[in-house]
C-alpha cells in the first residue's frame, strides 16, 4: 500500500511538474497593480481571455503582444477542449430537456463555420496567435488550402444533432467565391449532411459580422424553419434579431471579427 502510494504521488508530481514548465515563462514577469495586488504575465493574460469570453473586450485588431503565447498555448491546451466540450454538453442538455421533432422538416440549428465546424488555429498560429493584425487575403489563401481540420467535440454534438431528424445550416461570413474550398474542407474532415451553407455574397459585403448573420437567421425563419439553436466562437456571430431560442458561445480570444 505504502509502495503503491508513493508511485501514485511520485507519478502526479511529475504531470504537475510538466504542466509548471509549460506556463513557467509567464509566471516569470511579476508586476504590482494601482491596488497593490502581485499578479503575473499569466494572471493578466487569463484575466484578459476571461473578459473577451465575457465581451466586456470587444473590438480589439491584436491579441496583446505579451499575451499571444498564453492565447497560443491555451487554444491548443487541455483546458480549451474541455471549455469547449463543457459548452456543447449544455446543448445537449438543452436538447434533451427540450425538443421533440415535429415531423414537418422545419426544426433546425445553426452552426458557424471557423473555429466552430473548423480549426484557424493552425493559421493563427503562423500568424503569432493574433498578435498581427487580420489580413483577409492571406487568410484567404489558406482557406484555398482546405486543410483546416476539424473540432472534433463540435463534430460529436453536429453528428448527435443530425441523428435527431434536425435540419443542420452552417452560416459563415466568408465569402461564395470560397465556396468550393469550404465545402471540400468539410468532406474532408467528415463534416456531411448538412442542410445548407450560407456564405456572404456581393450584396453582403460592407455588412458587419452581427448584421449579416442575424439577416441569415431572419431569412431561415422566414422559410418556416424554428432554429432551435445556434453554435459559434464569436459574439457577433450569435447577437442580433432575430436570434436563436437557445445561443452557445465557443471559446475564442485569437480575433475580434465586427
Amino acid at each position: 500500500m505504502g509502495r503503491n502510494l508513493g508511485l501514485l504521488l511520485g507519478f502526479c508530481s511529475l504531470i504537475v511538474g510538466v504542466a509548471v514548465a509549460d506556463w513557467n515563462i509567464l509566471n516569470q514577469r511579476i508586476v504590482e497593480n494601482k491596488n497593490g495586488m502581485r499578479i503575473t504575465l499569466k494572471n493578466y493574460c487569463e484575466a484578459w481571455r476571461i473578459n473577451v469570453e465575457l465581451h466586456n473586450i470587444r473590438q480589439f485588431e491584436v491579441v496583446p503582444e505579451e499575451c499571444t503565447e498564453y492565447i497560443g498555448k491555451y487554444m491548443s491546451s487541455t483546458q480549451y477542449r474541455v471549455d469547449s466540450e463543457k459548452a456543447l454538453e449544455e446543448c445537449t442538455i438543452y436538447l434533451s430537456n427540450t425538443f421533440e421533432l415535429t415531423g414537418d422538416d422545419k426544426d433546425a440549428w445553426i452552426f458557424d463555420v471557423d473555429d466552430t465546424i473548423l480549426s484557424t488555429v493552425p493559421y493563427f498560429k503562423k500568424h503569432t496567435h493574433g498578435g498581427e493584425k487580420f489580413n483577409k487575403t492571406s487568410y484567404e489563401e489558406w482557406v484555398r488550402e482546405g486543410n483546416a481540420p476539424a473540432l472534433d467535440h463540435t463534430m460529436n454534438l453536429f453528428n448527435y444533432i443530425k441523428g435527431k431528424g434536425i435540419k443542420i445550416f452552417l452560416v459563415s461570413s466568408r465569402g461564395e467565391h470560397l465556396r468550393r474550398a469550404t465545402t471540400d474542407n468539410l468532406f474532408k474532415v467528415g463534416c456531411t449532411g448538412w442542410s445548407g451553407l450560407l456564405l456572404r455574397s456581393n450584396e453582403d459585403n460592407g455588412k458587419t459580422v452581427q448584421q449579416y448573420k442575424a439577416e441569415q437567421r431572419k431569412y431561415l425563419m422566414s422559410k418556416g424553419y424554428r432554429v432551435w439553436g445556434m453554435v459559434g466562437a464569436q459574439w457577433t456571430s450569435l447577437l442580433g434579431l432575430p436570434e436563436a431560442m437557445r445561443s452557445f458561445k465557443l471559446p475564442n480570444a485569437l480575433y475580434y471579427i465586427p
